[in-house]
């Protein structure tokens, strides 16, 4: 493990981590079973960090009996107890936020800014869910028997099976878990094979507010392993909900396992996300949000920006000042805050960048800013691209899917209408914006005519969510909703109550019925 030779990754040692990891975790125990290793291999150098071991279903199979007795225990705390014990979490993750934020940029790849912004989305998600703690409310009805109340309630719902991706390897999580815990549910965590060392310095730090609390083993529990241990989250009728974010193909499996069973699945999937750029722009604020947008973390964001449309009487200048843009940007090692852009997250992901821009090209694509791998020494691990732009028609059939990677489709249009309507006419609903200084332009992509999408900004780009609206996308997006506003109500269950508080028994809908 590097972290005994290089000074510079210091961060490993603060947060506890070692040669090889123990990747099964139920709060106070760590199983150090039969599993076979997942290795973590840096892209930003190519190193290996460390070996965390898998999962084996004997192992999943004890987390989940744990995690069903640890849930009849917390389900019990009052919500407001529980907001504290997320208070704390909070606090701690306020205290590892630089080490933590240079593990995820070391071990994804993503930008060390980017790595404490992502830890910040957890620190928030805390915020949010101390004082949701004290707003899980119900409703009161009005009822039309006399001597009758009405009401309904809500209740935690059990076991919370949260599969994440490779691209925020520990903000989802926490988006997930947070607002879990407060509602009374324990966790059960399956991490990306691809970042599975950041999956256990978070269950570390959660452990120590845990432990010193007197929390109930099973409250927060991890199997790291492959996509089998996936398929056995997905088809466990004793795990009611299962939030999973990661790629279409992946929601569309874990849906159909889920559904089967009749259980409830929250999905995060695919982005196909669109600025439009109209004659109203400004361009001085519009091109920063674009570049952001495309070439942060890589992009590997869902909701990184793919296509900008742009009205043909803006596409010249755009077009420049963009080129002018990317000749700028610096790619090397993301701990270095001096470069805009990190590498991708394996070699399989060039190789997918490559054939993306080959395909770009076969089918009528016009390139405005060449891509392609970067060598020399320090981008070794291969994993470095240069982020590209192109110029293409929206009903082409790569621009149609996304592509996580830093590739741009550029796509001029004439009238507003015909820009909104190729916004939407991709398979993808997730994020979506327009640049624009024409209130009735931006009330129209607003508007039930406009965007499809599940997150529709004005003169901002289409990353960088805050957790305080709900998060999600609709079509093949998936529909979930995670973080913010009444998001809560995806991890309890609603249940109706009648009270009589009369003497007698009248019956609903005026119904008689004497014996």
């Amino acid at each position: 493990m590097v972290v005994e030779t290089t000074e510079a990754l210091d961060f490993l040692s603060v947060l506890g981590l070692e040669d090889k990891n123990p990747g099964v975790s139920t709060g106070l125990q760590w199983f150090d079973g039969k599993g076979k290793y997942l290795t973590s291999n840096s892209p930003v150098d190519g190193q290996l960090i460390g070996k965390v071991k898998s999962a084996t279903a004997g192992e999943y199979e004890e987390v989940v009996e744990i995690a069903q007795e640890a849930f009849k225990a917390w389900r019990k705390v009052p919500a407001p107890k529980r907001g504290e014990i997320v208070r704390q979490i909070g606090e701690e993750l306020r205290a590892y936020k630089e080490p933590l934020g240079k593990l995820v940029s070391y071990e994804m790849g993503k930008s060390y800014q980017e790595g404490l912004g992502e830890v910040q989305e957890m620190i928030d998600i805390c915020d949010f869910a101390v004082g949701l703690s004290r707003q899980l409310y119900g409703l009161t009805m009005h009822s039309e028997r006399p001597n009758h109340r009405m009401y309904e309630q809500w209740h935690p719902l059990g076991i919370v099976g949260i599969i994440t991706a490779f691209n925020f390897p520990v903000a989802v999580w926490a988006w997930n878990a947070a607002i879990a815990w407060v509602c009374g549910d324990v966790c059960i965590w399956k991490p990306s094979e691809k970042t599975p060392l950041c999956s256990i310095a978070c269950q570390k730090i959660a452990n120590r507010v845990f432990e010193r609390n007197g929390i109930p083993e099973g409250v927060s529990c991890i199997v790291n392993g492959d996509r089998k241990i996936g398929e056995l989250l997905a088809k466990d009728t004793r795990i009611p909900l299962v939030s999973a974010t990661g790629s279409t193909r992946m929601g569309k499996d874990v849906a159909a396992k889920v559904a089967a069973r009749l259980g409830r699945s929250l999905l995060e999937l695919g982005g196909n996300n669109a600025i439009i750029i109209t004659p109203n722009a400004n361009l001085e604020m519009s091109i920063p949000g674009v570049v952001f947008g495309a070439v942060g973390t890589c992009g590997q964001r869902c909701t990184s920006t793919r296509r900008l449309i742009v009205h043909k009487s803006m596409l010249a200048k755009v077009k420049k000042s963009l080129t002018r843009a990317y000749a700028q940007l610096k790619i090397g090692d993301p701990l270095d805050e001096g470069n805009h852009v990190g590498p991708l997250i394996d070699k399989d992901a060039v190789q997918n960048y490559l054939n993306s821009i080959k395909a770009v090209k076969k089918q009528g694509g016009k390139m405005i800013v060449e891509g392609g791998v970067l060598k020399g020494k320090k981008y070794e691990s291969g994993c470095y691209v240069r982020p590209c732009i192109a110029q293409v028609e929206n009903d082409m059939d790569i621009v149609q899917h996304e592509t996580f990677a830093p590739i741009l489709y550029v796509i001029p249009y004439n009238k507003l209408e015909d820009a909104i309507a190729l916004q939407n006419a991709v398979p993808q609903g997730l994020s979506s914006a327009i640049m624009t200084s024409n209130m009735l332009e931006a009330e129209q992509f607003l508007s039930c005519e406009g965007s499809d999408c599940g997150i529709a900004n004005v003169n901002i780009g289409t990353s960088g969510a805050e957790i305080g609206g709900a998060f999600g996308g609709e079509k093949e997006t998936g529909g979930g909703r995670e973080s913010g506003s009444d998001a809560w109500k995806a991890y309890m269950r609603r249940q109706t109550n009648t009270l009589n508080y009369g003497t007698s028994l009248p019956l609903a809908q005026g119904i008689k019925f004497n014996i």
